[in-house]
């Protein structure tokens, strides 16, 4: 079986076939640098991640690129409120994030494109579409025509009528239709730019574009972020690429359930979140991504105490004996490269299969009761091949164990209390796991 999951664009579950055999490209809509990120706002970095990492996996040659919005009416309030330059607040925000994104074990994107350093891009996009008659100016404002677009909806999957009643649209009453959007915003207020529609900066819309076709051209593999962005940022990139480009921008679009707080959703701006930087400790931390690891993508999680605990009681189980195995197969020089063929087909088997995770769960589970059962019956050969196929899976979910450094003094030292326990000499059996304790091996 081929690698299959939903796509948006399609509304329905399609076999994944890149532009180019065997290579991949990925564009995931990145932060507005302008506060720290909430664990809303963390589950599209684990999970693109976590695609990334299997279609690596998988063989393919991944090009993953997640933008930074660094201007932002939202950036130009907070550079007020903090007497600062909107350049100081993003930066502060951006190294933040970024933070944020090693501490939950996701890997750094190969391009990471800021909105400022397109600016001239922008305009040369926007003039473009002007001349096409896809764009019309106003007092400074440039706006898109959607009525020139037949399939406009087609990502949302809604009548434009429909949209216009639903939708939250900018108010302008010079606009031609309520659902033309800003291509570049006058603007007398923070940071802009000149024009030849005049000073301004451009739209949110319109940067992801112009940034994406840098990067990759008219037409990309995979193009993600969270269900919020379907309407109208993802659906708005698509009426400006089949304008420019006659393309939808991607092949597929991949979009992730938002996280909600105890039953109500999380926003910045109701005061209703957790910041990723209050999981204070590497454990906590670590509980978090399996928690937006292991959840259905594209459903909601309802995040709670109690849904902590639950995979905090996993982690804890999974860690101990990722440990303990770890420590023996290499202070007894065990370790393999060798793999279970059956697990590893029955994860590859669940992934393709739209991603589902829960029966990946479940195979964690499994595995880890055979490596504990495998290292209680001391069948060495075996507990090394499922060990190691364990650690595969664990490295494709990014899930970090934190293991110490297996020294030479410690491994002397494992090695002599193992000998000891053999031996039954339990008093410097005991001395020994004292030592391993101390250098963080028990």
């Amino acid at each position: 079986m081929s690698l299959h999951f939903y796509n948006s664009i399609s509304n329905k579950v399609e076999e994944f076939k890149p532009n180019k055999d065997k290579e991949v490209s990925i564009y995931v809509c990145g932060p507005t640098v302008y506060n720290y990120i909430h664990i809303g706002n963390a589950r599209p970095v684990v999970f693109y991640d976590i695609v990334r990492r299997y279609l690596s996996f998988c063989g393919y040659d991944v090009k993953f690129a997640s933008n930074i919005t660094d201007i932002d009416d939202k950036i130009i309030k907070k550079a007020k409120e903090s007497n600062k330059t909107e350049k100081e607040i993003a930066t502060f925000y951006e190294e933040a994030y970024f933070i944020d994104v090693k501490r939950l074990n996701s890997l750094m994107p190969d391009y990471i494109p800021h909105a400022t350093s397109y600016i001239e891009d922008m305009i040369s996009f926007i003039s473009d579409l002007i001349d096409k008659g896809f764009a019309y100016q106003i007092d400074g404002n440039v706006y898109f025509r959607i009525n020139k677009i037949n399939d406009y909806g087609v990502l949302s999957n809604q009548a434009k009528e429909a949209l216009v009643e639903g939708a939250r649209i900018e108010v302008d009453k010079a606009k031609e239709s309520p659902l033309d959007f800003t291509l570049w915003k006058k603007t007398d207020e923070g940071i802009k730019w000149p024009s030849p529609f005049g000073e301004g900066r451009p739209g949110w819309h319109t940067e992801c574009v112009v940034m994406n076709h840098k990067l990759f051209g008219n037409l990309i593999d995979i193009h993600g972020g969270g269900m919020d962005l379907k309407f109208p940022h993802h659906e708005n990139e698509i009426a400006q690429c089949e304008a420019m480009y006659n393309t939808h921008l991607a092949n597929y679009f991949l979009h992730v359930g938002r996280v909600d707080l105890k039953g109500v959703k999380m926003s910045k701006s109701l005061g209703n979140y957790i910041f990723v930087k209050d999981f204070k400790t590497e454990r906590e931390i670590m509980v978090l991504r399996l928690i937006l690891a292991f959840s259905p993508y594209r459903s909601n999680i309802n995040y709670q105490d109690d849904l902590f605990n639950q995979f905090a009681n996993v982690y804890d189980k999974w860690q101990r004996a990722y440990k303990q195995v770890y420590y023996f197969l290499a202070s007894n020089d065990l370790l393999v490269d060798v793999y279970d063929e059956e697990i590893i087909n029955k994860f590859k088997m669940y992934m393709d299969d739209d991603f589902n995770v829960q029966n990946v769960l479940s195979l964690f589970e499994d595995s880890i009761k055979q490596i504990n059962l495998a290292y209680r019956q001391n069948k060495t050969d075996l507990l090394s091949v499922l060990f190691n196929t364990f650690k595969i899976m664990s490295d494709i979910f990014g899930i970090n164990y934190y293991l110490n450094p297996l020294t030479d003094e410690a491994k002397s030292i494992y090695l002599s209390w193992q000998t000891a326990r053999n031996n039954k000499d339990f008093n410097s059996a005991d001395n020994y796991r004292k030592k391993l304790i101390e250098l963080g091996i028990f």
